[in-house]
């Protein structure tokens, strides 16, 4: 069977493609796995925040903001920091000083309780929210289906390549055919790239831990997350009272099914009481997820430059799921041709181009 596109990867990337180029095109969803989401887009501890990612990322999140409203809810953040981290503070303010982003400095003392003395310095983000990860997976998936998307599991890519202007696609679960290829993989994408003849981008996975606690005091209803403006953890606040919690670590991973080591368990929880004087009760769960970033850690979207009909929808980073549906828009304009939606008309798609990478 033959279809207008073939995308590879139905995670949150893949799945709000898929939907928003369904109603325009006859498309085939490829995931490896036995369920969509297994890997990066089922371990996420999403948040919304605009600051995440930088300045370029940025424009991105906010267009996603109102597309997103249905799976947010506030939550706020702090970002905060010792007296010697006076200049990151300074430069995280003014990075994003006229972009609209709302911050404003704050005396975390009074914002969160029991914290350790020598902790001074704070940036309040009241926009931050929490995501619905998996309601909005979901229903990506469902849009995408009921528009005529065919989605197939267990469909490990094997080989593809391209003959008289169309995809022959080899996978685990049969063969298909497709005029334009999409690689939406994750961090597989630079062996899926390779798979299909295609140079890789050097596009490179890295593990994220994250920990489920039961502390003493449980934070308050209404707090808000709190991160390390060095970025060596941060942590926010969960259902019944529970906190979750991540050493903000990136270990360099080849493409895998990623599970937590102790040593990051110890070092989060280490860095956690040296922040507040909370006792930890339990770990009550542990996982790690894949995060996967481009050389300069922006994402790549459009086709690319050596490869006539494939098209990467790559490298979000952290940052792929509070981007998704403006990143499905701008990627659905570049892959089918058409005038960008007015909700990403003022983004620049030539900055998360694969040109900027070369032939």
């Amino acid at each position: 069977m033959r279809y207008d596109v073939a995308i590879i990867g139905a995670g949150i990337a893949g799945a709000s493609l898929a939907a928003e180029i369904a109603p325009h095109a006859r498309v085939l969803l490829l995931e490896a796995e036995d369920r969509p989401g297994y890997h990066a887009t089922g371990r996420s501890a999403a948040f919304w925040s605009e600051s995440y990612g930088g300045p370029a990322i940025q424009p991105l999140t906010t267009a996603s903001g109102p597309m997103l409203r249905a799976y947010l809810e506030p939550m706020g953040s702090v970002h905060i920091g010792r007296a010697d981290e006076a200049g990151a503070i300074d430069a995280f303010l003014a990075e994003f000083e006229g972009t609209g982003v709302e911050l404003r400095p704050v005396d975390p003392q009074a914002m969160i309780p029991g914290l350790r003395p020598e902790w001074t310095l704070g940036v309040l983000e009241p926009s931050c929210e929490y995501i619905d990860v998996g309601g909005l997976h979901g229903d990506q998936l469902a849009v995408a289906k009921r528009s005529g998307t065919e989605l197939v599991t267990s469909a490990a890519l094997l080989s593809a390549r391209r003959e008289g202007g169309v995809w022959k696609i080899e996978t685990r679960a049969g063969r298909f055919e497709a005029e334009l290829l999409v690689n939406a993989a994750g961090a597989w994408a630079d062996p899926v790239a390779e798979m299909a003849g295609v140079n890789p981008l050097g596009i490179q996975p890295y593990r994220r831990t994250i920990m489920q606690l039961k502390t003493d005091p449980a934070p308050a209803p209404g707090s808000p997350m709190v991160a390390h403006i060095g970025g060596s953890f941060y942590w926010k606040p969960e259902a019944g009272g529970r906190v979750w919690l991540s050493p903000h670590d990136e270990i360099e991973t080849p493409p895998c099914d990623a599970q937590p080591e102790d040593i990051d368990i110890a070092t989060a929880i280490d860095r956690f009481e040296h922040v507040v004087d909370w006792r930890v009760e339990k770990l009550e769960h542990k996982w790690a997820g894949l995060r996967t970033f481009a050389p300069d850690r922006l994402p790549v979207y459009g086709f690319d430059t050596a490869a006539p009909g494939f098209f990467w929808c790559a490298g979000q980073g952290g940052f792929g799921i509070q981007t998704a549906p403006a990143a499905a828009k701008l990627a659905a304009a570049l892959l089918l041709g058409r005038a960008p939606d007015a909700a990403v008309a003022a983004i620049d798609p030539g900055t998360y181009s694969p040109a900027r990478f070369g032939g």
